[in-house]
């Protein structure tokens, strides 16, 4: 299932990124703050466990996060939202892997992966800001699943129709959060009207 973050502020903040003449720096800056708007609401179900603390004026319970999450950032645009989970997630572990996709095929190619062992329970959020042909994320849940990950979100800046399909008849299994759905791919496999690649934007690679 897909759920798309509709918020007048995720909208203001995905006007600028958009714009061709947003620069690298304020395009970072953007791109983490939609990152945390989308983890506040994928996370919102998160298992919590009490915890008694002590305040200045008495004692109470809290609670806390009693989930081990792994976070999976697909190298290299994924590496761009990573620090907002981290903020968001500051115990988190942190595994990546890496795909450069086929400009002929849009098919990843896989060349890295470096993930923590899984053991079962853990929840694996997986991070790209394109969701173009979900060709990457598919290939990313896969690795993930045959390491004996069993609990997988995946998020995203931007959705095309096509990538939404295509993963969600690989991987039914798995929430999807995504900040905007736009309206198709292009002949070179990139989203429409979308943002550009993301990685060139973030890195300043242009």
């Amino acid at each position: 299932m897909t759920t798309v973050v509709n918020h007048p502020l995720v909208d203001h903040r995905m006007a600028y990124m958009r714009d061709v003449a947003t620069q690298p720096k304020l395009f970072r800056e953007l791109v983490s703050e939609i990152t945390t708007f989308l983890a506040y609401e994928a996370l919102k179900d998160l298992a919590t466990e009490e915890v008694p603390i002590q305040t200045p004026l008495t004692k109470t319970v809290g609670r806390k996060v009693a989930e081990d999450i792994v976070l999976v950032p697909i190298l290299r645009a994924g590496m761009g939202m990573l620090d907002a989970m981290l903020h968001v997630l500051p115990y988190a572990k942190v595994g990546v892997l890496g795909m450069q996709r086929n400009e002929e095929t849009a098919e990843p190619v896989p060349y890295y992966a470096k993930v923590p062992p899984a053991k079962g329970h853990e929840l694996a959020i997986v991070i790209d800001p394109m969701f173009a042909t979900g060709g990457s994320a598919v290939d990313a849940v896969s690795q993930l699943k045959k390491l004996g990950y069993r609990k997988i979100i995946f998020l995203n800046l931007v959705s095309a129709p096509e990538g939404i399909e295509n993963f969600e008849s690989h991987h039914p299994d798995v929430p999807v959060f995504t900040a905007a759905k736009d309206e198709r791919l292009n002949s070179h496999f990139y989203i429409v009207p979308g943002l550009g690649d993301a990685g060139d934007r973030i890195f300043g690679t242009l």
